[in-house]
């Protein structure tokens, strides 16, 4: 009883002083001064080496046929990462009301840019009139209110009063197109209400900004059809996120022949280096990694007249917009039209200012063949009511309609069904779409001893910026025999104090658990702009969709160098593997460039294709993804043809829920996946398997 009682003490005391032991590594080594953003500039640095070459290929070019053929290619390459658009449907317009001032009316109405997806808007219209007006398409920018905001109603009241027609139409996700609703009232901001469908659409390989341009495209379609518009002279602006939308549109529609995004156009190299990536729809897949920038955007539709304005405390950098300014003015010189390219500056943050109003006032009156002062007059805007277009003031409550989320879903099934072979898929590209060449390094930096393990610390490998920090539970008793990697979605810390990693050496473990890029210590993500979602580091997987990067490759790799470590100071090791939450999708994906003896994986983590299909999702399960990997590449998939031996699949919980992977005999063949254990934990059941 005495001797029970001694080790009981000594076992408590032992733990007491682990739970002592700061697991950190980095503040050791004084010189790395931003460990946690390491994922972001990694990803960044891919991009700003894709962009360098970009602007070595713009130096070269020389005649107006080299800038043709670069017109050419860039708008293959915007179709490609846009497309591709549906066939065009009835627009069945209706028009719900209208509204009397002395000088304007104002018709509130919809029309259904896709079958059953419709789109609140509203035409303004000069009351005095000879013969047919040109038109403006107006883009709202982030704001919960659409078009109705007194900001936004000022500049429409101003061209309509300068005798513009203006179409103004609400973005998906706002006005009265926003999608989620809590008590009747909007459970996201604007840019969350883009971000959260527009993710699923990543998922699925599709670049959200592809319904926002539709909408617009059909929007021209709904001005042609009216016998009060001219259809030779339309324009198009916007601000923020309207001068995202309004420069997509006019890129990618050859009927628009006057373009004026107002606090959008800036460089991705100026972007990533100050606010990041933005939401959803503010990001191409593939969009950097196709040697692609903003000014492309504008030089694509060279020589049609287009102004680019800004303000020198917007945080979309001014230097940028100044840039893309005069490498856009080469093209417009080469064809000799250079002042049909005009840019307009004030002093001020991101706002629309009188003195950039009354620029593009001019502009549009110059182009558009609408002669006329420009200056800019007082207003009285109507109140959001009056401008609604449904009984509402929702077209979701109202009608019924589609919302983005059931779009992506089109679209995917539709994709799905013409899909490879997933099996081929993963069996001839598996490997080599996800070796990721590193530059191999370690760095011993600690140790604790114990009665029986070490506790060492390390910095092993450098796939990213900065090597990765790396806990070594050595036992004592077991130089060679078995190792398992744990990957935890808080990283090492989840075990200070934890008994977790010695119970393991008790079993003849060797316990490694690392900080992968984006975790723990190399945690926390780039905390800029505004496409966090939960605290989801968004924008990070965004930037890697972008440059061609993602992060799961990164930290697939970075398991691939914990190993090569792990091998160079171990021979013959058995190797195990036990993954949490979302980096069951990072070990899955590592396990196909490491024979691993065995893996244990979070039942709970869904499958990517679960994400995509439901309304409800956790984003913290798009941060393994890829775009368009639920096409062959999901977790069941990787499992199927997964060659590790022997896979077990942790249901954490009730015996009776189904693994969130859907893993079953059921649905798929691979022998042994029957073998799904139920646990009260994840590290209990890791240690009720290894």
């Amino acid at each position: 009883m005495r001797t029970n009682i001694f080790l009981l003490f000594f076992f408590f005391t032992i733990n007491s002083i682990a739970q002592d032991i700061d697991l950190s590594i980095y503040p050791y080594w004084k010189y790395y001064g931003n460990v946690s953003n390491s994922l972001y500039e990694t990803i960044s640095e891919r991009g700003f080496e894709r962009l360098d070459n970009r602007k070595e290929e713009i130096h070269n070019l020389e005649t107006l046929y080299d800038w043709k053929v670069r017109q050419l290619d860039v708008k293959v390459k915007l179709e490609k990462i846009f497309g591709p658009f549906p066939e065009k449907n009835p627009l069945n317009p209706v028009i719900t009301g209208t509204l009397e001032r002395s000088d304007f009316t104002v018709e509130n109405l919809y029309f259904e840019s896709m079958p059953g997806y419709y789109v609140t808007s509203a035409l303004f219209l000069p009351q005095e009139r000879e013969g047919k007006v040109p038109a403006i398409i107006y883009c709202s920018g982030h704001t919960e209110n659409g078009y109705r905001s007194e900001t936004y109603q000022h500049i429409i009241m101003n061209y309509v009063k300068k005798g513009f027609a203006v179409l103004a139409i609400d973005p998906i996700g706002q006005g009265e197109r926003i999608q989620y609703l809590e008590n009747g009232k909007p459970r996201f901001g604007a840019t969350h209400e883009h971000s959260y469908p527009g993710s699923q659409a990543i998922l699925a390989g599709i670049t959200p900004g592809k319904y926002f341009i539709w909408d617009g495209i059909r929007a021209v379609d709904y001005l042609l059809s009216r016998p009060e518009i001219d259809g030779e002279r339309i324009g198009i602006t916007g601000r923020s996120g309207g001068g995202t939308q309004s420069a997509y549109i006019a890129a990618m529609d050859d009927r628009i022949l006057a373009s004026a995004p107002e606090c959008y156009i800036t460089t991705f190299d100026k972007l990533y280096r100050s606010i990041g990536p933005q939401d959803a729809e503010q990001n191409w897949i593939g969009g950097i990694s196709e040697g692609l920038d903003m000014a492309d955007l504008i030089e694509v539709r060279a020589p049609k007249p287009t102004m680019i304005i800004g303000t020198t405390r917007d945080f979309f950098n001014i230097q940028g917009a100044k840039d893309s300014y005069l490498e856009s003015k080469r093209i417009f010189e080469a064809y000799g039209k250079e002042n049909q390219l005009q840019m307009a500056v004030d002093d001020d943050g991101h706002a629309s200012t009188k003195a950039n109003r009354e620029s593009a006032y001019k502009f549009f009156q110059t182009y558009l063949s609408n002669p006329g002062s420009a200056q800019d007059e007082e207003t009285e805007p109507f109140s959001e009511e009056e401008l609604w277009v449904t009984k509402t003031g929702n077209i979701f409550t109202s009608l019924k309609g589609k919302n983005m989320h059931a779009l992506i879903l089109e679209d995917y099934l539709s994709k799905k069904s013409s899909s490879v072979n997933k099996k081929s898929i993963i069996k001839e590209g598996g490997k080599s779409k996800f070796v990721f060449e590193g530059e191999f390094e370690s760095v011993f930096s600690g140790r604790y001893d114990f009665e029986s393990y070490t506790l060492e610390k390390y910095l092993v490998g450098k796939v990213g910026k900065y090597p990765v920090p790396l806990i070594w539970y050595r036992p004592k008793s077991n130089t060679i025999g078995k190792a398992v990697i744990l990957l935890r979605e808080n990283g090492k810390d989840d075990y200070k104090g934890s008994t977790i990693p010695m119970k393991l050496i008790d079993k003849g473990y060797h316990v490694l658990v690392p900080d992968l890029s984006g975790i723990g210590e190399l945690g926390g993500g780039f905390d800029g702009g505004d496409a966090r979602i939960g605290n989801v580091p968004l924008n990070v997987w965004y930037g890697g969709a972008m440059t061609g990067l993602l992060p799961v490759e990164i930290r697939s790799r970075e398991i691939d160098m914990i190993i090569d470590f792990l091998k160079s100071q171990m021979d013959d090791i058995s190797l195990y593997g036990a993954a949490e939450g979302f980096l069951v999708g990072d070990l899955l994906l590592a396990s196909f460039n490491n024979m691993f003896d065995g893996i244990v994986l979070d039942g709970s983590t869904p499958a990517w294709k679960s994400v995509l299909e439901n309304v409800e999702y956790n984003p913290k399960y798009l941060l393994s993804s890829f775009p368009g990997s639920v096409y062959g590449y999901d977790l069941p998939d990787l499992i199927e043809n997964n060659p590790c031996p022997d896979i077990t699949i942790l249901r954490v919980g009730d015996s009776s829920e189904e693994s969130g992977m859907g893993i079953d005999t059921e649905n798929y063949s691979r022998k042994g996946l029957e073998k799904a254990k139920v646990t009260t934990s994840f590290d209990e059941g890791v240690l009720s398997i290894f």
